[in-house]
């Protein structure tokens, strides 16, 4: 497996040894021991899988508290996948990093906790799994404006298909510092 570290610390690419043949393909999505010496120290509680359309934008989404930590691939189609570093007193406060995910390059984006996250779907449709190092919980989830001007995020839709929570999201500077995370070197 081949881990790249983003200029954001934390966050992660993972390639992962992928084996295939005339009859498909094998690979390890995940290995506790594997993953830990690449610096994923977190441990995963909870299992997600979205299905959308071309189009689609969902994020950018966050909890604090209970910050997730995530581990993002595509199984079917294509996205364009964003983590933005909200956590107050960051070197790298209001940066994102942002990556093509498929189910033709396998590769793995590590999002850590303290995060924003977001896709949006450029295939026809494609089917988005990540693994999460905290539980959703609903009072403390919150929406980074998509397309806030300060995160300069170059998505490559102009006009995506959003939920009614994403659309009244806030842009970073609007929120309350006591509602972002903090960092924690």
């Amino acid at each position: 497996m081949k881990v790249t570290r983003s200029a954001i610390s934390g966050v992660l690419t993972i390639e992962p040894q992928v084996f295939g043949d005339d009859r498909g393909y094998f690979m390890e999505s995940w290995q506790a021991n594997r993953y830990r010496e690449a610096g994923i120290k977190e441990t995963f509680v909870q299992s997600n899988v979205s299905k959308s359309q071309q189009g689609v934008l969902r994020g950018l989404h966050f909890q604090n508290p209970h910050a997730q930590g995530k581990l993002v691939y595509v199984l079917s189609g294509e996205v364009f996948d964003v983590a933005v570093d909200i956590r107050r007193g960051s070197p790298t406060f209001g940066q994102h990093e942002s990556i093509i995910l498929s189910e033709d390059n396998h590769r793995q984006f590590y999002v850590p906790p303290g995060f924003a996250h977001g896709f949006c779907v450029l295939s026809a449709t494609a089917t988005f799994c990540y693994l999460c190092t905290d539980y959703y919980h609903a009072e403390a989830d919150a929406s980074l404006l998509w397309n806030d001007p300060a995160l300069g995020i170059d998505w490559p839709v102009s006009s995506p298909e959003l939920s009614e929570k994403d659309s009244k999201a806030l842009k970073l500077s609007d929120f309350d510092e006591n509602k972002l995370p903090v960092f924690e070197p």
